[in-house]
């Protein structure tokens, strides 16, 4: 099976559904070997580098609402990523700008560690309160994820190197009509829209599975799309 995932490093529900997919395959031991397929998408892509202003006051000028319902909103968020075993420190996060994190991606999907330094992304940016656009970070946890150091530099050194690769999978998001993330394709079929619940994962997945070798292509019909309440196989 084939699974692609539209996604931003500096999304919450992003790193919350990556963790609910990983924990509703491994319920699904006849899904042998699924090809993970990691897409860019940047939430914000005019996103300043860290200045230093916490998340809650960027949130809060983003969605007009005050501060102090953006840090219930993320307290809500952190309650919800503990349930499934991650350990959110908004007080730590930096926000800034993902570009140049999803470009090292790319050259980290050309290796053998993409997974060990996407997960890394993540657990740096969520838990760990570090700055993954500052380049000696983003080297030190690519080189710690696996990835070779020299060419992990000469990639962050030169703006344009894998920025195509980036581009695609954005134009590719926007051709699909993806405008949210996380956004998850399955086999080119079925889609799950955000960090649905995990029966929502688990149903979604088998139903793929048991379709086998289906060629539909998602431009040739609607998504089975999912949310709270259920999936839904939308006709086109």
């Amino acid at each position: 099976m084939k699974i692609e995932i539209w996604s931003d490093f500096l999304c919450p529900f992003c790193y919350i559904g990556k963790r609910k997919l990983e924990m509703a395959l491994a319920q699904l031991p006849f899904i042998k070997d699924p090809e993970i397929v990691y897409k860019s998408f940047e939430l914000n892509p005019e996103a300043s580098l860290f200045n230093g202003t916490k998340i809650e006051v960027e949130l809060a000028a983003k969605y007009g609402m005050s501060i102090d319902q953006a840090r219930q909103n993320n307290q809500q968020i952190k309650q919800v990523a503990a349930e499934v075993g991650l350990a959110f420190d908004f007080e730590a996060m930096k926000p800034t700008n993902s570009l140049a994190a999803h470009r090292l991606a790319k050259y980290a999907k050309t290796t053998a560690f993409e997974t060990e330094f996407v997960e890394a992304l993540y657990q740096a940016y969520f838990e760990e309160g570090q700055l993954i656009s500052d380049a000696e970070v983003l080297s030190a946890i690519a080189v710690e994820a696996g990835l070779d150091k020299v060419a992990v530099q000469e990639v962050l050194a030169d703006d344009s190197r894998y920025l195509a690769e980036v581009r695609q999978d954005e134009n590719e998001a926007y051709q699909f009509g993806i405008s949210s993330v996380p956004y998850f394709v399955l086999d080119q079929k079925f889609a799950i829209q955000g960090a649905q619940p995990m029966e929502i994962f688990i149903k979604a997945l088998t139903d793929v599975w048991a379709e086998g070798n289906a060629t539909d292509s998602i431009q040739q019909q609607s998504d089975m799309m999912c949310d709270e309440t259920g999936c839904e196989i939308k006709k086109s």
